[in-house]
Formats: C-alpha cells, structure tokens, sequence
C-alpha cells in the first residue's frame, strides 16, 4: 500500500540541511527516527512502509538522508558508523523541538549499518532514547558500546538471512539493557517473502508500544 503523502512534511535536518519527511499522526504518542543502511535514503521503500504502519499505530516518524549527496559518493563515508550515529544524534535533538513532535518520547528503527549507528546513538542519548529496533541490522559493528547501551533493543532478523543471525545472536549477548531477538522464519535479509516485512513491523510497534511511556512525552515535554 502507498503511503498517504498529505501526512508527510518535508524538512531539513539542521546542521547540514539533510532532507527528511516527518510523518505526523493526529495525537502522537511518540517519534520514531529512522537510520537507513549502506547505499539507501530517505526513499528507502521498505523502510517508508514500515514508516507508514507506524504512524497508523500512532507514532510520529523522521526518516532522513544521513549523509548529503557528495558525501555519500564516499564510499568510505557510508559504513562511517561514528558519522552516521552523529548524524542521527543530530536529527534527534532537531526533532525533539520540532512542530508537532516537540517533546515526544523518540524511538529509533535501524537498518542495516543504520542499526549499528542508531545503537551508538542510543549509547550516547541514554534515557532520551526510550527503545531501538533493528531490521536486519548489523549491531556488530557497534561491538565497542554494546555493553553500554541500556535503551530496550529488539533485534530482527530473517530466519534464512544465516551470517546476519550469527551476528546478532553474537551482538545481543553484548547489550546490556532489556532486549530480545526476534527471528521471522523464512525471511531473507531485505525481508522481500510475502508477509515478511508486515512481520517486522509487528514486532516493531509491539516493542515501541510497550516501552514507551503513558503520555508518549518526555518529562521536559510536559
């Protein structure tokens, strides 16, 4: 299904000018800020559908271009893992004072090596951060905080996506707050099987849901 484009507002993420499309329910209970792996955007398709489920659940959505379009013809720039993770910092502290997310409870929803930057980003954010999701994510690669993030973390990954499992059963062991992986069976690592993709996006508004907070606000939020 094609997202519904009248609720999505076009922004830039200060202090670079990334662009971004932030998704406003009605009454928000909380954001979610989307990192995007190697070679992806904004446009990321998979991750614009899951963007689109999470606001009908009620949650406010970012997603956003990391990198600007010289930077990412750097290879070497895209699986930056301390760039990427400050850029998402960086899109945090912008969204938390945005019109119509000002003040929510943020979430982030990694993928790929954007789940390894949302991990050292929750690392670093703390309890501003009220859970992270990764979506076929590569969290070893943020292997030296693992042991420092407390911000509940649920990991997905398809069932027949076998070294990509490897790594996270390996990287969950490392997380030192609440977390749980969940493996979707028969599922690649692009999620790409009938069904597979609305599968991750259960498990991902079951776990926003669950850890956000009553009023979906921070306490400065009021």
């Amino acid at each position: 299904m094609a997202p519904d484009r009248t609720d999505v507002i076009e922004v830039e993420i200060p202090p670079h000018r990334l662009p971004g499309f932030l998704r406003l329910p009605e009454r928000p209970r909380g954001v979610i800020v989307f990192a995007h792996g190697s070679g992806s955007s904004r446009h990321s398709p998979r991750n614009t559908y899951v963007a689109e489920a999470l606001r009908r659940r009620g949650f406010a959505t970012l997603l956003f271009d990391l990198l600007s379009g010289r930077e990412a013809e750097n290879r070497a720039n895209v699986f930056d893992i301390r760039l990427l993770a400050d850029r998402l910092v960086d899109a945090c502290s912008w969204v938390a004072t945005a019109p119509g997310a000002r003040g929510l409870a943020i979430g982030l929803f990694g993928a790929s090596t954007g789940a390894a930057a949302a991990l050292v980003a929750a690392a670093e954010l703390g309890d501003r951060v009220f859970a992270v999701v990764s979506r076929g994510g590569r969290p070893d690669l943020a292997a030296a905080v693992l042991e420092g993030v407390g911000t509940p973390t649920l990991l997905v990954v398809g069932g027949d996506d076998e070294d990509v499992l490897r790594l996270n059963r390996a990287a969950l062991a490392k997380i030192a707050g609440p977390k749980r992986l969940e493996i979707i069976p028969g599922a690649t690592h692009l999620f790409s099987e009938p069904g597979a993709l609305d599968a991750v996006i259960e498990a991902a508004a079951d776990w926003f849901e669950s850890h956000c907070g009553r009023n979906g606000r921070t306490e400065s939020g009021g």
